[in-house]
C-alpha cells in the first residue's frame, strides 16, 4: 500500500492542541517550518516523552519557547 500525499506551497501558523506525544512533537517541528506563530497545547505529553525540547531546539536555531 501506499500514500500519495499532495504538499501546500507554505505552512501557516496556528493553534494546535498535542493529543500524544509523537504527533506533539510533529505539530511543534510543523509549527517551525510554518509561517507566523504556532501554539500548541497539551504540552504535557510532549514533557513526557522529551526531556526539553525546547531547549533542543533552540539549540539548532529556532526561535521556539515554553509558555
Amino acid at each position: 500500500k501506499s500514500v500519495l500525499v499532495k504538499g501546500i506551497p507554505a505552512l501557516r501558523g496556528a493553534e494546535a492542541q498535542a493529543r500524544e506525544l509523537r504527533g506533539g512533537a510533529a505539530l511543534v517541528t510543523a509549527g517551525l517550518m510554518a509561517r507566523g506563530e504556532t501554539l500548541v497545547t497539551g504540552c504535557s505529553y510532549i514533557y513526557r516523552g522529551y526531556e526539553n525540547i525546547c531547549r533542543d531546539f533552540r539549540e539548532l536555531g529556532a526561535r521556539v519557547v515554553s509558555v
